[in-house]
């Protein structure tokens, strides 16, 4: 069974939550709409099912609620963060923000983020540096998170590594490019064990090598509104693309957790992000003024192709704004027992009012 809940209340409810949990009704309002944004979008996965985890790891002192960004290097070109374990959600804007002031002064920037709590949907901080008319470059890892076998291999070596990358347009919306490396997100396996979509067959390995898209292959034995724990679990996602997306993902561990100082993944490490992103201000590279032209040229001409019969041709970003089109005017659907999961978890916090739908 699937409820749907208007995204305003949804809000609502989960800042209240963060607010329970220690977050100033700043951090509290932010980190719930950037929540219920990617649930709009379509991205369930890094949405509202996050809550309960995020809970978890205020509670166990794994994620600072209020904090502030500390940096260590602070050139025209280069900014090196470290964002102390604080929420995501803070310290990513404020990494973008920081990339975006200094591309616009120089044309291109350089900024290292390290020891950030979850980021969340990794494409709106790139929605946001294309809305200041900034190109933007991410590349993410996820110390402490061991979850994806490379190309080859049955044992977890790899985070799931997200890569971003969003080019602004004028009078248009950015084409924003925005994925795993794993063949599924974690958030997607966990959506699917408490009832949502079901996964793609061959989206996990079990420890013999055979494909499964049993999330009881990664968080062992289930329970309907219980946390999902993937140190439990035998098996691992695997990674998208045969050799490509693992190549990809190791990148992500190199340069979004190496170079950055977070880490690059391993076992008994506190979880944290590390993003290492570029910033692009393309009016300086661009002094003919023939880039978004040619893009809307390129663009238009791409769309045209013919379509596979049932499927239609798109560009990245394109599907997350039907899909937030559709859920606002619809509501957020999430399966009952995903929702069961963020009431348990609020209830333990304290909130305990009436959200029926």
């Amino acid at each position: 069974m699937t409820i749907q809940i208007p995204a305003d209340a949804l809000t609502e409810f989960c800042a209240e939550i963060f607010a329970r949990v220690g977050c100033r009704s700043e951090e509290a309002r932010r980190v719930s709409a950037s929540l219920v944004d990617a649930n709009l979008t379509g991205h369930d996965s890094h949405g509202v099912i996050r809550a309960p985890r995020y809970i978890d790891w205020v509670r166990a002192g794994d994620l600072i609620p209020n904090q502030s960004i500390e940096r260590l290097v602070d050139t025209p070109v280069i900014g090196v963060l470290d964002g102390r374990f604080g929420f995501g959600q803070t310290m990513a804007p404020m990494a973008v923000d920081i990339g975006v002031e200094k591309a616009k002064a120089t044309g291109l920037s350089a900024i290292s983020l390290r020891n950030s709590g979850h980021v969340g949907r990794v494409g709106e901080w790139a929605e946001r540096a294309a809305a200041a008319g900034l190109i933007s470059i991410h590349f993410v890892n996820a110390a402490g998170s061991i979850l994806v076998a490379p190309f080859g291999g049955l044992d977890r070596r790899l985070s799931t590594a997200p890569f971003c990358a969003g080019i602004p347009r004028e009078g248009a919306a950015p084409v924003v490019l925005d994925f795993a490396t794993s063949l599924v997100a974690e958030g997607k396996v966990n959506v699917a064990s408490h009832g949502g979509k079901p996964l793609p067959a061959d989206a996990l390995i079990g420890p013999e090598g055979a494909l499964s898209g049993d999330p009881a292959l990664l968080y062992g034995p289930l329970n309907s509104d219980g946390p999902r724990d993937h140190s439990r679990g035998a098996g691992a996602i695997r990674a998208f693309g045969e050799h490509k997306g693992s190549g990809l993902a190791l990148i992500c561990e190199l340069i979004g957790g190496s170079l950055t100082g977070n880490g690059a993944t391993g076992p008994d490490r506190r979880f944290s992000n590390g993003m290492f992103s570029f910033y692009v201000d393309p009016r300086q590279v661009d002094p003919s003024h023939v880039f978004d032209a040619d893009m809307t040229r390129y663009l238009d001409w791409f769309r045209r192709a013919k379509a596979i019969p049932g499927k239609a041709v798109m560009t990245p970003g394109e599907p997350e704004r039907a899909e937030r089109a559709k859920r606002m005017a619809t509501g957020v659907p999430l399966p009952s027992e995903a929702w069961a999961s963020i009431v348990a978890a609020a209830r333990s916090v304290g909130v305990n009012r009436d959200l029926s739908f």
